[in-house]
């Protein structure tokens, strides 16, 4: 998994009931823009270090043409 600053992650929900949970990326602290990354919790407004799991997913809204 590869992210820019500004990207958003996005963690689904496993279960019925639980909730999805998305971070805006910071800083890219692994090497060639890849994990582990300082993100901003949406739901918590926190900023930690996160390495994504397979269940995470990577939206480029920060980059996407106009």
């Amino acid at each position: 998994m590869q992210a820019q600053v500004g990207d958003r992650i996005v963690i689904h929900a496993h279960h019925y009931g639980d909730v999805t949970r998305d971070c805006q990326v910071l800083e890219i602290v692994g090497p060639d823009g890849g994990p582990p990354y300082r993100v901003r919790w949406s739901d918590r407004d926190h900023d930690s270090l996160f390495t994504p799991g397979s269940d995470a997913v990577v939206e480029h809204l920060a980059h996407k043409s106009r």
